[in-house]
């Protein structure tokens, strides 16, 4: 028996979302039904839309998504009807990568995730009607007062987490987070530069603030976003558009160089500059999207130093084991969550689309309180 549900429908790049009734498919045996309680927007689901990423349309975007699990697969062990969840990225759990404890990086991630917009199989998880609309966008397609969600895309959260808050948790806050806590993890005495501002390197501030002997840099254009970063933790702040930020690094560590540097932009030219700002065994990783295509020079002789570059995806994640270890922080306040999250009505998708696009708001958080 199907599942009826009211989503934002996205017909096509630069267009409008649109909310519309489908309906999902019975849950395989490896699959959950969620009531979505609050989805994220995250910059992935902007991208698809202005036509940056080949994900195909018509369908359904959002991989931020928390909520309440009403049934589950005949397979499913992990959850049940009743317990609150946090969506986030799914994996084959068979690959080398994923029995190494990296399912980030595991060998399907493109096509689970972001491209193909259907099951592996090729079927279909969301209809109207006759029309087959793409989806299991992240295994979840957030967007929608109902999803269909793949078990090893889910985290099991605390019965007390408030959801309305949580949600961004499942992509955007655990890649800065992570990125932090699990890959480049500054010890006591280190300098961490990050690049960026959003919502992404706020996480980031966050997480390296949870250790306090670390000194926190941080560079972007927006005053009021630099404002934040210090009462997130930061010791110094850039602004990027006044002051170069190279020349600003090297007064600021006495010509030194960080120890450990995070590009949340994406943009080539901030990553070359977080780049020249290491110290030999500096580490820079990198959890900025760029478009396809992008590239940097690099010095070869340069990088014989010691020095490395990492690319970071959902910061190196383990989401069954890291999602509920976030929600922890969030609850005892060590981790202000509130001050980056914006929410709005489901109904206002597209103008809480236009706010994070114009950057007026950090994290908007759609909320589904008043939908069925």
């Amino acid at each position: 028996m199907t599942t009826s549900a009211r989503a934002a429908v996205l017909r096509g790049t630069h267009e409008d979302f649109a909310l519309e009734e489908i309906s999902l498919d019975d849950p395989r045996p490896d699959e959950v039904v969620v009531r979505v309680v609050a989805s994220g927007v995250c910059g992935t689901d902007l991208g698809v839309q202005a036509g940056h990423i080949p994900f195909p349309l018509p369908g359904v975007l959002g991989h931020e998504g928390a909520g309440i699990v009403e049934a589950t697969g005949r397979a499913v062990t992990s959850v049940k009807p009743g317990d609150k969840v946090l969506m986030t990225f799914p994996s084959c759990g068979v690959c080398r990568n994923c029995r190494s404890g990296h399912p980030a990086y595991c060998v399907e991630f493109l096509s689970r995730n972001l491209l193909g917009g259907e099951r592996a199989d090729g079927s279909a998880t969301i209809r109207q009607g006759d029309e087959v609309l793409y989806g299991h966008f992240f295994a979840q397609s957030s967007f929608s007062t109902r999803v269909l969600a793949d078990e090893r895309g889910l985290g099991k959260v605390d019965p007390e987490a408030d959801l309305s808050l949580l949600a961004p948790l499942g992509c955007g806050i655990q890649t800065g987070a992570g990125a932090v806590l699990n890959v480049l993890r500054p010890a006591p005495g280190s300098t961490l530069a990050i690049f960026g501002a959003g919502a992404v390197g706020l996480a980031a501030v966050m997480a390296a603030a949870l250790t306090g002997s670390v000194r926190i840099i941080v560079m972007d254009l927006v005053d009021s976003r630099l404002q934040l970063a210090k009462e997130l933790g930061a010791a110094d702040v850039v602004n990027s558009k006044e002051t170069d930020a190279g020349e600003a690094l090297a007064e600021l560590t006495g010509g030194s160089g960080v120890t450990h540097a995070i590009d949340a932009t994406g943009n080539a030219g901030v990553l070359g500059a977080a780049l020249k700002a290491l110290a030999p065994l500096g580490e820079l990783g990198l959890i900025g999207a760029p478009a396809a295509g992008t590239t940097v020079d690099v010095d070869i002789n340069y990088m014989l130093n010691g020095r490395r570059i990492t690319g970071i995806t959902e910061g190196d994640s383990m989401p069954q084991l890291f999602l509920p270890a976030l929600v922890e922080l969030v609850q005892q306040g060590r981790m202000p969550l509130e001050k980056l999250v914006t929410p709005y009505a489901f109904a206002d998708i597209n103008t809480a689309a236009q706010a994070a696009k114009e950057g007026s708001v950090l994290k908007p958080v759609l909320h589904f309180r008043d939908e069925s």
